[in-house]
């Protein structure tokens, strides 16, 4: 566990000791601000029967730029060493494979869980600031970020499967929000097709928007729960897999 801990900070340092990781978190925040000042906009302008939270995480911004975090931060961790011929040497050392992947995946989480600080400070912020009551339930506050965590730790890993399988950090990125892009476009297949053909059921499943839906409007099911954490074990095992197979193959 010692080189484990070693393996994290130093991917954690690459993150917040470097202006890249800096930029990536003033632009979220600055996103999640513009999405919040669109929901409450909308609310001044149109009275709503949802909460500020579920208006906030449905503003067509957030889709945006939600899914090119996860290239941002993920592009590097296996193709900028591969390409420099550090991961090389890293593999070489008495480090386990498996020690490689989730250093770098926790890194990621950790990195990606500090993007969403300031997002929650701008709802608590909004309570204080308005002294007005709630515009939203405890339940929808903590089910959007705990939805967006679940999102996160699957399209995390995506995104490092994606890194270990090229050398080119952009060649990274624009494999992993291409799977992201068909991913969400695939929660709208039951719209097209419409809710009576055989496959809804799957499609309502694996969609994103659905699920984001349920959980901002302050309402839990533990079925997301086990699909996110599914795919995002499924896609780390793959990454294992690509990792040990350039191990050996060295």
């Amino acid at each position: 566990m010692r080189l484990f801990r070693i393996l994290t900070f130093k991917e954690l340092k690459g993150y917040f000791l470097t202006p890249f990781g800096w930029v990536i978190l003033a632009f979220v925040t600055i996103m999640q601000g513009v999405s919040l000042s669109t929901a409450m906009k909308g609310f001044r302008d149109t009275p709503v029967r949802d909460s500020l939270v579920y208006v906030t995480f449905h503003t067509p911004l957030f889709w945006f730029y939600f899914l090119f975090i996860f290239p941002l931060i993920t592009m590097r961790l296996f193709s900028e060493e591969e390409r420099s011929g550090t991961l090389e040497t890293l593999l070489t050392a008495p480090v386990r494979t498996w020690q490689v992947v989730f250093s770098k995946y926790t890194a990621a989480m950790i990195f990606y869980t500090t993007l969403w600080i300031p997002g929650l400070i701008q709802f608590k912020m909004f309570q204080w600031a308005t002294d007005l009551p709630p515009a939203f339930s405890p339940g929808a506050l903590g089910g959007a970020f705990t939805v967006v965590m679940l999102m996160g730790a699957a399209f995390t890993a995506i995104g490092c499967l994606a890194s270990a399988l090229t050398s080119s950090q952009i060649i990274a990125g624009i494999f992993t929000i291409g799977l992201l892009v068909i991913h969400y476009f695939l929660g709208y297949v039951t719209r097209i097709w419409g809710e009576s053909f055989a496959g809804a059921p799957f499609f309502h499943y694996i969609s994103s928007q659905h699920h984001l839906h349920y959980f901002t409007s302050g309402f839990f099911d533990s079925r997301p729960v086990v699909y996110f954490l599914s795919l995002a074990l499924f896609a780390l095992f793959l990454t294992y897999q690509v990792v040990d197979y350039r191990r050996w193959r060295n």
